[in-house]
Parts: structure tokens; C-alpha cells; sequence
């Protein structure tokens, strides 16, 4: 394994508040966050959200999002295995209260921006989902901040969960660089939670990123609960579940323009897109 700074296992990037808190800064680039937050219940906190723009996403439990005089109450879930959950985009240079009855964890998914866009709650029930790949590549995946599917200035986020013993993010596929109408550059954040077993074992996978180039990327981690890995560039996938376990990620993305165009693997079949 190599380059394993882009591997961050649970805890090791805890900061102020926060369980897990990548800046830009943090991972070396430019425009992609992603902060998580524990509450516990009838407790609040405070974001300035400064240059980025957010979406405050509940991973466990509900939460009350309350930003330019308007309050947004956010149905979540008991995990992320249960479903999808609403959501809530907050623009960037404002005070956001997140407050929560129920406690729980709640992630913050950011990107630097320039244009100041309105607040705005997304509803569980409008969030697209999509059953992508077939056999031991089935997933499913939720599109509440994909492109075509909610207004954003340059955040880019999807939930995938893949049911054990498959792969996703599959076949491998890279982002790193502009080739107009072909592939665009962009950040990007992988956050793991794996659904432990019927008797209690702890849930973990793989993840795979690969170089695209000579002094790229390249690294195989075996990924639990909380673990994080950044993507600056390379082919990345398979993500791989362990069987009877299966693997919930956060992807958040973010670059120059918010264009999701990606470049397969040549090497790889493409029929499990």
C-alpha cells in the first residue's frame, strides 16, 4: 500500500467539533470538504460556513437546520442503511445553527465557491436512486446533490451502498483531468460506514485507487466505519464489501466547474457501469 495519507481511519482527523474534518487545506487541493458531527440529544452547533458552500446531511438521527431566517426541519434515520434522508443546502457566508432533539451524526459535505446561492431543504422523497451495475456489481445509488438532480455552485455529493460480498465503483474510473465533453477535474471524498454482521462483527471493505499517471496515486485500504479516503486523482475502484456486511459511502466532489464527466479504465469490462 502506498500513499497511505489518503487514507484516514476513524478518528485520526478529528478537529474542534467535529469527528472528521477535511478542508481543502487539509487534503492538499483546492475545493472539496467534508466535516461530521456528532450531537447528542437536545444539543445544537454553530457553522460559519465563510467561502464554501454545504449540505448538511443526517447520517443518524434528525436534526432542525436554521440559516437566513429560515428553519429547516430534516427528517433523517436510524443509519444509513435504512434509507434516504432529507437534506438541507446552506450558502456560503452565513451563521448555520444545527440543532438536534434526537442526537446523532450528521455529515457537513463542502465545496469553495464563488456565488452566493439560496437556502434550500431537499425532501427524502425527491432524491433520485438508482440501481446501477447488475450481479455481484449491483448498488444502489442516491442522488440528492448529483448534477441533474439539485443546484449546487460547485458541490457535487451521492450516497452508495453496496450489499456484501459486491463491488462498486466499478469499473475503475478517473476524473483528474479536463478533456472538453469527455472528463472533467474534480476532488473527491469517499466516507465509510459498514454494516456490521447479524452477530455483531464489525463491517469493513476495500478500496482500491490506482495511478493515472506516474506520481499518482496509489493505494489499497481496508476501510471500516468513519474511515475516509481522499481521491485527488487516479482510477479509483473497486470499492469492495466484505461479505454479509454491507458498505455505505459519501461521495463529495468538487473542482473548477461541476461536471461530473469521467474516463473508464480501458483494461477493465464496461458493462458494469
Amino acid at each position: 500500500m502506498k500513499n497511505s495519507r489518503h487514507h484516514l481511519p476513524d478518528g485520526i482527523a478529528r478537529r474542534d467539533a467535529y469527528d472528521l474534518m477535511i478542508e481543502p487545506r487539509h487534503a492538499g487541493w483546492s475545493y472539496a470538504g467534508l466535516r461530521v458531527l456528532s450531537l447528542e440529544p437536545d444539543t445544537a452547533h454553530t457553522l460559519v460556513t465563510g467561502d464554501s458552500e454545504w449540505i448538511v446531511l443526517p447520517l443518524e438521527g434528525s436534526c432542525t437546520v436554521r440559516v437566513d431566517r429560515r428553519v429547516m426541519e430534516l427528517v433523517g434515520r436510524r443509519d444509513v442503511f435504512e434509507g434516504v434522508s432529507d437534506f438541507a443546502y446552506v450558502p456560503r457566508d452565513a451563521y448555520v445553527g444545527i440543532s438536534s432533539g434526537t442526537g446523532g451524526l450528521f455529515a457537513l459535505a463542502g465545496a469553495k465557491c464563488e456565488r452566493r446561492l439560496p437556502a434550500r431543504y431537499g425532501p427524502a422523497p425527491e432524491v433520485p436512486v438508482e440501481a446501477r451495475g447488475s450481479g455481484l456489481t449491483a448498488r444502489e445509488v442516491r442522488n440528492f446533490a448529483a448534477v441533474d438532480a439539485f443546484d449546487c455552485e460547485r458541490l457535487i455529493a451521492v450516497e452508495v451502498v453496496t450489499p456484501g460480498g459486491n463491488w462498486s465503483s466499478y469499473p475503475p474510473h478517473k476524473h483528474d483531468e479536463r478533456l472538453p465533453g469527455r472528463e472533467s477535474e474534480l476532488e473527491e471524498i469517499y466516507y465509510y460506514r459498514c454494516q456490521p454482521s447479524r452477530d455483531g462483527l464489525p463491517g469493513f471493505g476495500y478500496q482500491r485507487v490506482s495511478r493515472s499517471r506516474d506520481d499518482g496515486t496509489d493505494l489499497l485500504a481496508e476501510v471500516r466505519s468513519g474511515d475516509t479516503v481522499l481521491v485527488p486523482d487516479g482510477w479509483h475502484g473497486p470499492s469492495v464489501a466484505a461479505p454479509d456486511h454491507p458498505m455505505y459511502y459519501l461521495n463529495v466532489m468538487a473542482g473548477p466547474r461541476r461536471e461530473w464527466l469521467i474516463s473508464f479504465h480501458p483494461d477493465h469490462p464496461q458493462g458494469y457501469r
